[in-house]
């Protein structure tokens, strides 16, 4: 089994956001010597919570920094930006971790509306996803454009022998046939849902899926959030600054992290403990054992040999541990 991480920089009250993107690439430098197989960065905007906006800078800095581990994007918001300044942007990245690099593109827009409109003005911009994967991936590898497209003419520079692994991302059934249609790996993201719609997904994918040079065979993770402690006792308790925050999420809210402590001490209602309940019901969270033993069944059960695991905490010590833990349980060298 392959273990990977998903790290959505997340910002913690009473300290500088700038500290969770150092955070980030500490993060990475301890999971790069733990042997996980992948490092994936978020791109969210105008969040309290989550403050990695800019997934290909935080990415170089991790590629300068690390010499073993994947880097790359879960994911770039596409719509957003121009497919060839993605792809020389990746190209780039390339250069300074030559196959290392993994580009995750996702349609949705990581934000609210008013904020998607800040990025591009262009209001139907999702609409042109499936045309920006194709002009993308040709610019990745390094091949025309289709005939008749008007920058048939433009490379993506700087090229060299390797190039970035495309993945599609998605928590519905749109992405997952968008990466069947084109060949291309699949990620989906577990967390998001809860679970929910993840078999329909895969098989969407599985079933539909059109083998590529790249890859002849379907290719899928998840994204699937937990959290290990030394105790099961402690991992509950270090799950409170989640809760307290899920809470907030329903509501609109997009604030930092607090600790276990103030969370432990905030005036739920009947309503905000029944949400912490369904999170309770569904979480991985207890020992690395414990947790190792949830993911891998429901590895099993959806027929995967990678599990990406995102994991919040708010202080960065635990989540190091967690992070830990799981290596040892699952034999990363």
């Amino acid at each position: 089994m392959k273990l990977s991480v998903l790290d959505q920089s997340t910002a913690s009250n009473n300290r500088p956001q700038s500290a969770a993107i150092r955070e980030s690439i500490e993060l990475a430098q301890h999971c790069d010597r733990l042997g996980y197989h992948r490092y994936w960065v978020s791109e969210h905007h105008n969040s309290n919570s989550i403050v990695g906006t800019a997934p290909e800078v935080l990415m170089a800095a991790i590629a300068a920094t690390t010499g073993r581990i994947r880097i790359g994007s879960a994911g770039v918001m596409l719509p957003h930006y121009s497919a060839l300044k993605v792809a020389e942007q990746f190209r780039v990245l390339e250069g300074i971790a030559p196959g290392r690099i993994d580009l995750g593109v996702g349609r949705a827009p990581g934000s609210d509306r008013l904020t998607s409109m800040a990025l591009n003005p262009y209001s139907n911009a999702a609409d042109e996803f499936p045309q920006q994967v194709i002009d993308l991936h040709a610019w990745l590898a390094g091949v025309p454009l289709q005939e008749g497209h008007p920058y048939r003419a433009i490379k993506a520079h700087p090229t060299g022998p390797t190039r970035p692994e495309l993945w599609i991302l998605g928590s519905s059934d749109y992405g997952a046939q968008l990466a069947a249609h084109f060949g291309l790996p699949y990620a989906f993201a577990y967390f998001f849902t809860d679970g929910r719609g993840t078999e329909q997904a895969l098989e969407l994918y599985r079933k539909n899926y059109r083998p590529s040079v790249d890859h002849p065979k379907p290719q899928a993770t998840i994204c699937v959030w937990a959290l290990a402690a030394d105790t099961e006792e402690e991992a509950w308790r270090l799950l409170k600054t989640r809760e307290l925050w899920r809470i907030g999420f329903e509501r609109g809210l997009r604030t930092p992290l607090v600790s276990p402590e103030e969370a432990a001490a905030y005036p739920y209602t009947d309503a905000d403990l029944a949400v912490v309940e369904r999170l309770r019901k569904k979480a991985f969270v207890g020992t690395g054992r414990q947790v190792a033993d949830k993911l891998n069944e429901l590895a099993g059960r959806l027929e995967l040999d990678e599990l990406v695991v995102v994991t919040w905490t708010f202080d960065p010590a635990p989540r190091h541990r967690s992070y830990e833990l799981l290596a040892r349980e699952f034999g990363l060298v």
